[in-house]
């Protein structure tokens, strides 16, 4: 469980093909609390086990699902990512609860300042996501937790402040670009639990 508040910022160094899937090498320049072999990463929001570290680089092992999932398998090289740590009991819940299970990817459609309302980052996202997320609900993109600004029909507007563009790779994203996404995990329970009960024999 993660609460998508970026940590850090690491650099995609490496991606090896095997027969389980890619081996992914992560720099992390100086993260200060460096995690350990076993460690469970959000890596743009994507649950990853630490299956090596050293003082410079993390490796985690991706297999087919995820790379199909997720945008892990072809984002190039030197790519920046966002890091995050698994939360513990004691961690302050400053986003919202985020699982680290990718569910679909999104296209970016613009990423810029508004005169009048700052800076917008306005996604088109496809109906697996779309049909949890409502107006100033909860979403998370590339693992940073979000509140969703404005909703029509399958595009979504957030609004980001400085904060958010310093702490992780979203000021870099440009139209056309593929991100990943995660609906809040309560409204999806809810409405899983609804269709049930609305299902004949349910």
């Amino acid at each position: 469980m993660f609460t998508g508040l970026i940590q850090h910022q690491g650099t995609l160094l490496e991606r090896t093909e095997h027969p389980s899937g890619v081996r992914l090498v992560v720099g992390t320049d100086e993260w200060a609390h460096r995690p350990d072999q076993g460690d469970s990463i959000a890596i743009n929001g994507c649950c990853l086990t630490v299956v090596e570290a050293d003082e410079e680089t993390l490796q985690f092992d991706a297999i087919p699902t995820t790379l199909n999932l997720t945008t892990i398998g072809t984002l190039p090289l030197q790519s920046r990512v966002n890091l995050e740590h698994a939360a513990t009991p004691t961690t302050l819940l400053g986003g919202h609860l985020v699982q680290g299970h990718v569910e679909a990817q999104g296209t970016v459609l613009s990423n810029e300042t508004d005169p009048e309302r700052g800076w917008l980052l306005k996604l088109e996202v496809p109906e697996a996501v779309g049909r949890f997320m409502i107006e100033k609900g909860s979403i998370a993109i590339d693992g940073v937790s979000l509140t969703i600004a404005t909703l029509e029909g399958t595009r979504v507007e957030v609004a980001l402040i400085p904060e958010t563009l310093d702490r992780t790779n979203l000021r870099g994203l440009q139209a056309g670009d593929r991100v990943n996404l995660e609906s809040d995990c309560l409204a999806k329970m809810v409405g899983k639990l609804l269709e049930r009960t609305q299902t004949p024999g349910g």
